[in-house]
This record gives C-alpha cells, sequence and structure tokens, in this order.
C-alpha cells in the first residue's frame, strides 16, 4: 500500500478562541474576587474595635467613654470574665457589651458575681441565649428595626434623656417583677429595668447604638447612655471574647449552641429560603419532559454544514475516540462492497482484512491498526488518521 498523504491542519487553538472560552469563568472569578475583597472590607470596618472605649470608628464608644471621665467616673475595661468579676464591687456598675456571646458557665458566673455586687448591670443585646440565666423574669420577644422611640414609661434616666435610637431586642416581662418598661416598638419595650435588692438593679437595652460614636451626639443618646452608665463611680466595661480562657471550660455539648448564637437570625432564615428556593429549582428542572417529538426540519442543512458542525461538537468535547470510531466505521462500510464483503460484515477483521489482502497485496500490518486500532492520542493523531483513511479508500476504489 502507498504511503498515505501527511495533513498540515494545525489544531491549536488561537489566541482569541482562548480568551473567547475562558473569559466567562474569568469573569466570575474577577466578581468572586472583588465581591470578597469589598464585604472583608465592610466587615472588617464595621466590627474593629465595635463598642470598645478605646475605639473612635464609628461603632466604637470612645466618645461616652470620654464623657464619662469628664464626670468624674473610672472606667476599667475588662477582656475576660475574671478581670471583670475581680473588678466589679458595691460601688460599680458592670456593662456587659455582647452577653450572648458567653457560655453557660461564663453566665453562671456573671450572674452570681451579679448578685453579689449590689450595684447595676447593664446587658446590651442579651437575647433567648443569656437571658434565662441573667434576667430569669426576662424573655425576648422578635426583635426590630433601630429607629428613634419615645420612652413611654416613668423611669427618671427615660424620661430625662427623652427619644433615643433604640430598637433590636424586645422584651416580655413578668408583671410581677416591676420592671421599668421603656421604648415601646410595636407594644413591647427595648429598654428593661429589674429592680433587685437594695441598689441593684439590671438593665436591658435591646441595641448598642447609643453608645456608638456616630450616634452619640443624636436625640437623648448621651444623656440616656451617661445616665445608665453612670449612676455610680466606677464602671466596669466588659468586652466578652472567644479567646476567653474561660470560655474553654464549657461543656463540649455547648459549643453547638454558642456558635449558632453567633449567627444572627436574619442569616439563618436567609440560608432557610435559599435551601428552599434551590430545591424548587431541582424539581422544576427534573420535571418530566415527555417522549421525544421527530420535526422535520424548517431549512436543508448541506451535509458539509453538519458535518462540521458534528465535527465541532466531538472537538469541543474532546471525544476522540468517538470521531475515530466514526470514520473507521464509515471507511470500513464503503470499502467492503469494493472488496466483495458484505456489508453486515464489514466491520469483522476476519472477515474485512483477508479480503483487503487479496485486493492490495503490498498492504502491511499497519492496516489492521488503521481501521481496527485504539483511538488516537491527540487531536494530530486524529487528523493524520483521517487521511491515511482516505488514502487506503481511493487506493482501493483505484486498484
Amino acid at each position: 500500500m502507498s504511503r498515505p498523504a501527511t495533513s498540515t491542519t494545525s489544531t491549536a487553538l488561537s489566541t482569541r478562541q482562548l480568551w473567547t472560552r475562558a473569559r466567562g469563568v474569568v469573569l466570575v472569578l474577577a466578581l468572586i474576587l472583588v465581591g470578597g475583597i469589598i464585604l472583608a472590607a465592610v466587615r472588617s470596618s464595621d466590627s474593629q474595635g465595635a463598642l470598645d472605649p478605646r475605639s473612635t470608628a464609628p461603632h466604637g464608644s470612645r466618645a461616652v467613654a470620654e464623657l464619662l471621665k469628664a464626670r468624674g467616673v473610672t472606667i476599667t475595661l475588662a477582656t475576660t470574665l475574671d478581670e471583670a468579676t475581680a473588678a466589679t464591687d458595691t460601688a460599680s456598675t458592670l456593662l456587659v457589651t455582647t452577653p450572648d456571646l458567653l457560655t453557660d458557665t461564663q453566665q453562671s458566673t456573671l450572674r452570681k458575681t451579679i448578685a453579689s455586687s449590689a450595684g447595676r448591670t447593664v446587658l446590651l443585646g442579651a437575647g433567648g441565649p443569656s437571658l434565662p440565666v441573667l434576667a430569669p423574669n426576662v424573655t425576648a420577644a422578635i426583635s426590630t428595626a433601630v429607629e428613634n422611640r419615645t420612652p413611654s414609661c416613668t423611669l427618671e434616666a427615660a424620661t430625662r434623656a427623652g427619644s433615643v435610637d433604640l430598637g433590636g431586642e424586645r422584651y416580655l416581662t413578668d408583671p410581677d417583677a416591676g420592671a421599668d418598661a421603656c421604648y415601646p416598638a410595636d407594644g413591647l419595650p427595648s429598654l428593661v429595668r429589674i429592680p433587685g435588692p437594695d441598689a441593684t438593679d439590671t438593665v436591658l437595652l435591646g441595641s448598642p447604638d447609643i453608645l456608638h460614636n456616630d450616634r452619640l451626639d443624636q436625640q437623648g443618646n448621651a444623656s440616656l447612655a451617661l445616665q445608665l452608665l453612670g449612676s455610680r463611680p466606677h464602671l466596669v466595661w466588659y468586652l466578652p471574647s472567644l479567646t476567653d480562657a474561660s470560655a474553654a471550660d464549657a461543656p463540649d455539648d455547648d459549643t453547638t449552641g454558642n456558635f449558632l448564637a453567633l449567627i444572627p437570625s436574619g442569616w439563618l432564615w436567609g440560608t432557610l429560603q435559599l435551601a428552599v428556593a434551590a430545591l424548587l429549582a431541582a424539581i422544576w428542572r427534573a420535571r418530566r419532559l415527555g417522549p421525544l417529538v421527530t420535526e422535520r426540519l424548517p431549512v436543508a442543512v448541506r451535509a458539509s454544514e453538519a458535518t462540521e458542525g458534528r465535527a465541532r461538537l466531538y472537538r469541543k468535547a474532546n471525544a476522540r475516540d468517538r470521531a475515530a470510531t466514526v470514520l473507521r466505521t464509515a471507511t470500513r462500510t464503503r470499502i467492503a462492497p469494493l472488496l466483495g464483503v458484505p456489508v453486515q460484515d464489514a466491520h469483522s477483521s476476519e472477515r474485512l482484512l483477508p479480503a483487503l489482502s487479496a485486493r492490495l497485496p503490498e498492504t502491511t500490518a499497519d492496516t489492521r491498526t488503521l481501521l481496527f486500532g485504539p483511538a488516537p492520542a491527540d487531536d494530530a493523531t486524529l487528523i493524520r488518521l483521517a487521511d491515511q483513511l482516505d488514502a487506503l479508500e481511493r487506493e482501493v476504489r483505484t486498484s
């Protein structure tokens, strides 16, 4: 058999083709990267120094701390439970910025300190995870937005301050507890003062916004903050942290509950809604479409166009094995009648190859590989296979 011609067709993708294929993925990755950077920056700026009396950030509390110091109140900053309990005494106010962050063991220890201090305790944004221990007579209701609200109560500190920016957690109080319920939202207070023995009391603030630097000069926020935190000569400013060694003493079964307590309720509801939406989308996409219906093509498609389109699909899917099988099958089907082999036996090497050797005595062992060999390893080998099959068919027809 004469040597088949070698094709010089290039299968390498051009730079434009590579960019066309990859630009969608690159755009998505770029959007994710930019969104992540922006979100990280926003969250970092929002959380850094939040309610820290040393921070001058918008959500910091340096302004109210300086006002308290100007009124003669000494401030002790505590970042661990041991520091907070050691600094709390009968002449102090204990401010707990995020009580829901405390473990059950920490809450129990803090409750004992509150009961024995005979001072005031202010809890910011206390919710379901901390109220049963720190304020047993109060339960949390659905939270609300922070808005300008009026006192609507007889608590002296609230009536002096007037309207303030409050909201967040709302509370249900025991009528027998004699608590002061102020700044209601839809009928439920966002500030509650629970009196205790002697001069002891506990104040629940639904949100910490009145202590933020960017809100202190609005409405009566500064007045209410100074009255609540400056009623004693000493203020213990407790910033709970997950790095506190006392948090590691909690039982293992508390870990999941404490972690979930750190996730805002809105995120939990949002995740549930996304899960339901994904399930509905899966059901929608998995619906039965019924049997296939054959239709006549609206236009006539040239054989060359159909061949090129099919070839592009094979190339896009890297289906060299399938393409090689189609080429070999078509060649065997066409040359079998020329060799006197029935069409039904065209794909039997035992019938086709002997007839081919009788027709073309000069054929070599490569003919078996050419007609019944393995799939090509790359695109160049596939193109060479097509050229060799064409050459073989021409030689059979002309012999």
